[in-house]
């Protein structure tokens, strides 16, 4: 039996880990959605463990709690049709770019995976690779693209570390950034109107 499980860092001094999902419902999570919709209608965990998404209403998935400096490991795969989603780091109090935080997006969208998205006015030291004044600002992933086909499970791991981030997408290193702001927040899955499933979820803390 497949087993999603969440081990967290939460951001304190000599914090230790600790399971957040449980297996059975959506405790430590916070959906926020535009028009507002009920956990049971966006989210479902399924017997063999996979967390399956309608991927609507727009909104996000979000931990209650949040972190600094860990190792997140993150599977997914599209159910249906591929389309669009991403992983957000950092969600932060603060502006709103319509119905997304202020938070750093690891893209997940099909043929952009591993793209670098500042939402909501986060920034990265790195220049950008989107054109100046783009409604959606990028730094595009660095290497060949390295996305599993259709119906095959994609795995992304990404280490925060003081600031900096790196971003590697089947075990190829597509991204890195630094002088992220924020530095520290909440962690979350996007929903952009595709569905999708995760599975084996993780994030270990970093000294």
């Amino acid at each position: 039996m497949i087993k999603l499980f969440v081990v967290l860092a939460v951001v304190t001094a000599n914090a230790g880990a600790g399971d957040l999902f449980n297996g059975r419902d959506f405790a430590g999570w916070q959906l926020v959605t535009t028009p507002a919709a009920a956990m049971a209608d966006v989210f479902t965990v399924r017997p063999d463990g996979v967390i399956a998404s309608t991927g609507k209403p727009a909104g996000y998935l979000a931990t209650v709690a949040s972190y600094r400096n860990y190792r997140l490991h993150v599977e997914w795969r599209w159910s249906g049709v591929p389309g669009n989603a991403g992983v957000l780091l950092h969600i932060s109090e603060g502006p709103m770019d319509r119905v997304w935080p202020l938070s750093m997006q690891v893209q997940t969208k099909h043929g952009n995976v591993g793209d670098l998205l500042p939402m909501a006015g986060a920034r990265l030291a790195e220049p950008l690779t989107s054109a100046p004044g783009a409604a959606v600002p990028i730094k595009a992933h660095i290497a060949a693209d390295s996305e599993r086909p259709v119906g095959e499970w994609n795995s992304c791991d990404i280490v925060a570390r003081n600031g900096a981030v790196e971003v590697s997408v089947n075990g190829v290193l597509q991204n890195t950034a630094s002088a992220l702001a924020p530095q520290a927040g909440r962690i979350g899955f996007q929903l952009e109107g595709t569905p999708y499933e995760l599975r084996n979820v993780s994030l270990a803390p970093l000294d």
